[in-house]
């Protein structure tokens, strides 16, 4: 229903340039451009929005699984995406867990994924993935260098569609946290953040 009309809207945009393109006035085809920019952020919105959905749905299998293994294919993709980029990412070993193998993929992604977007614009990118026991809990996290933010709006990292950087400033929807949340949740744990503004963010959960 939610798709519907924006690939009404696509599509009779799509007639418009190739029908009447040649007649338009430049001023006029750009302000095409930017309405077909619109209809793919309302896209990926709408995903978005599906995929927070089908984490609250989805069924949950729990079993003992290796989080390192889950991990360093997120880490080593990440780096062949951009092998002139300077980062060190370190997966410590070993790291269990009673969990779905499957939410438990899309958390580390989240997060390492988020870890490595606000590094992006150091010199050199330090991510880890390890854990520590806090008061007879394992207690997981992910630490970066990066950005950081205002621990002022730290209440809203987890509400879907809330930022805290301009998505000039580093692209995304706002949705990755929120669906790391909900999954966490899912599982009986919690999670959260400290961070300091331009001097890195650490996620524990």
């Amino acid at each position: 229903d939610l798709r519907g009309p924006v690939k009404s809207f696509e599509g009779f945009l799509a007639l418009l340039c190739n029908e009447y393109g040649r007649q338009l006035p430049a001023n006029a085809m750009e302000y095409i451009q930017w309405m077909q920019k619109s209809t793919e952020q309302m896209n990926a919105l709408i995903e978005g929005l599906l995929s927070l959905a089908r984490t609250s749905r989805a069924e949950t299998q729990m079993a003992d699984i290796n989080l390192s293994q889950l991990a360093q294919p997120i880490a080593d993709a990440l780096l062949a995406s951009n092998p002139s980029r300077k980062a060190n990412i370190k997966i410590q070993p070993d790291l269990m867990a009673h969990a779905d193998i499957y939410q438990m993929t899309s958390v580390l992604q989240n997060l390492i994924g988020n870890a490595w977007k606000f590094t992006g614009k150091l010199a050199i990118t330090e991510i880890v993935f390890g854990a520590e026991q806090v008061d007879g809990e394992t207690v997981y996290f992910v630490r970066d260098n990066g950005a950081g933010f205002d621990m002022e709006y730290a209440k809203n990292l987890f509400v879907p569609f809330q930022r805290m950087h301009s998505a000039n400033q580093f692209p995304g929807l706002g949705i990755g946290l929120a669906t790391v949340n909900r999954i966490i949740q899912r599982h009986g744990g919690r999670i959260w953040a400290e961070a300091r503004k331009n001097e890195g963010a650490v996620f524990r959960f």
